[in-house]
């Protein structure tokens, strides 16, 4: 459980403007009955006028409404539940990938190991309020999005945001915002353009944030019919609760701390869970100026750290994926893992279009328990080790999804034969974006730290709780083309890149396609 909010500390930060603070708690101003996010352009409340809360469905739920001028509902999420690992961290990442709206509270507290009262009591007692209002907040700001970016019909725009009726989509929008649907819709920043069906939503990040090198780091991996990168837009198939989606991410155009995401839904209902995958994939809800006073005290990464300040650690979409990619890249190139990884597509769904080169989401882990792997190219053990993760994964056995332990589920990768330190460690680096993770014996790690002067069992213990960002920069030492544009444009997806081939070995030496 995380400390209560220190009052003091957090009017500084409203005083200040201070954007690093958004996301990171919410200011009630009780003269106006808004609320607002610290970095608000109105007039500093007086110290005496104002409460602080930890989300903004507390402050919600306290009788505020959101601030028209600063939208405080539209800042990047708190951080605080990507660090931690205790239940109310996972029941907000579980409520923010929407398990609520699919599978109610009752499947929230099932999927937590926990009665609906014993969770109910944990949330209260930290955030101030329980699931519902949670939920609640989260469907009115995917209301918003719709409502200010797309022109659907209302009626569509709140069940695609997950109310159950017109009338409770009405009561919530003016409870929050203060105004009519038809209202927030007459002040909207614009539509969103471009082909039917497709919306376009600008999804903000904590600066500094250099979107090129996270969508680049994407790139370099993309596995053909699955993923695609053209050089400044990376392009992927997301396999979601109704249907597989295409997402097309590239960096905002004004240059700012923000990504462009174009997206085309098989229901719209699935969009509060592609935004928030696609924020864990590119990293958004990172504090980067806490990373960065930690890592940039070490005098041997200090330069790194200056370098590239802001540095993230681009993440899946999909657990379960980076797990089979994972295996399937042990021991080979990058370029062997994405051929490797591409041959298992046409056991995933099809997209009823094709989009570019895309053709197929991921397929889920029961096809691939009981796929015939012989002719993907694989060793006897391999194989068997991927139908061992798959079947896992299938069952139950084996839980990555976003309210997973995440030392639980290392236990369980690890009792899969063949799986080792390496491979558990990367599925939580960049599948459960766990922050804190170290790669045992990876031999880029191992060849940067040489350089620092420095060791890999030394190093294992240092840069806590921010040891996958230190990964990042020791890779980016070690493999800068992974990070840096280069002079030539890339090949198409599915193409060789001259010179990344690496010989077998047994832990993989790069970053591989997972």
């Amino acid at each position: 459980m995380s400390p209560p909010l220190d009052a003091e500390r957090c009017y500084r930060a409203v005083t200040g403007r201070d954007a690093r603070f958004d996301g990171w708690f919410f200011t009630a101003v009780h003269t106006t009955g808004i609320y607002c996010r610290p970095s608000c352009p109105a007039r500093t409340p007086l110290a005496r006028n104002v409460s602080f809360f930890t989300t903004a469905a507390a402050a919600q739920g306290a009788g505020f409404r959101a601030c028209r001028r600063c939208r405080p509902d539209a800042v990047p999420g708190s951080p605080e539940w990507d660090v931690r690992a205790d239940v109310v961290a996972r029941a907000m990442r579980l409520i923010a990938d929407g398990e609520v709206e699919r599978s109610g509270v009752p499947g929230l507290a099932a999927r937590l190991g926990y009665s609906e009262r014993q969770l109910h009591r944990l949330l209260v007692a930290e955030l101030g309020v329980g699931p519902l209002a949670l939920a609640r907040a989260q469907r009115a700001q995917t209301a918003r999005i719709l409502i200010e970016t797309t022109d659907l019909p209302m009626a569509d725009v709140a069940f695609a945001a997950g109310f159950a009726s017109i009338r409770q989509f009405n009561a919530t929008v003016r409870e929050v915002f203060a105004t009519t649907p038809t209202a927030l819709r007459r002040t909207k920043p614009g539509t969103t353009g471009g082909a039917p069906g497709w919306l376009t939503l600008r999804l903000a990040a904590r600066a500094p944030y250099e979107a090129a090198e996270v969508l680049l780091f994407l790139g370099a991996h993309a596995v053909p019919g699955l993923e695609e990168w053209d050089g400044t837009t990376f392009s992927r198939v997301l396999d979601l609760p109704h249907g597989p989606a295409v997402v097309q991410l590239s960096p905002a155009p004004d240059g700012g701390a923000a990504v462009t995401a174009r997206l085309r839904l098989a229901e719209l209902r699935d969009l509060g869970a592609v935004v928030t995958r696609c924020r864990r994939m590119l990293d958004l809800d990172a504090d980067p100026a806490a990373v960065d006073d930690v890592l940039g005290a070490d005098p041997a990464l200090a330069p790194l750290v200056a370098g590239a300040p802001g540095r993230r650690v681009p993440a899946s979409p999909d657990a379960d994926e980076l797990a089979i990619r994972a295996v399937l890249g042990q021991q080979v190139s990058v370029a062997g893992a994405r051929t490797l990884t591409s041959r298992l597509l046409a056991a995933g769904t099809p997209l009823a279009e094709p989009v570019g080169t895309l053709t197929h989401a991921f397929p889920r882990a029961a096809v691939l328990a009981d796929a015939d792997l012989t002719a993907v190219g694989l060793t006897g053990a391999r194989r068997r080790t991927v139908a061992a993760l798959a079947a896992g994964l299938a069952a139950g056995d084996i839980a990555l999804d976003p309210g997973a332990d995440r030392e639980e589920a290392g236990r369980a990768m690890l009792a899969v034969p063949g799986i080792g330190p390496w491979t558990a460690a990367l599925v939580g680096l960049r599948g459960l974006a766990d922050p804190d993770v170290w790669l045992p014996g990876d031999l880029a790690l191992r060849r940067s730290l040489a350089g620092l002067g420095s060791s890999d069992a030394e190093a294992a213990g240092r840069w806590r709780p921010w040891r996958s960002y230190a990964v990042l920069h020791l890779w980016a030492l070690a493999v800068p083309s992974l990070f840096t544009r280069p002079a030539t444009p890339l090949p198409r997806p599915g193409t060789p890149r001259p010179g990344t081939a690496t010989p077998p070995t047994r832990e993989p030496a790069l970053p591989r396609s997972a």
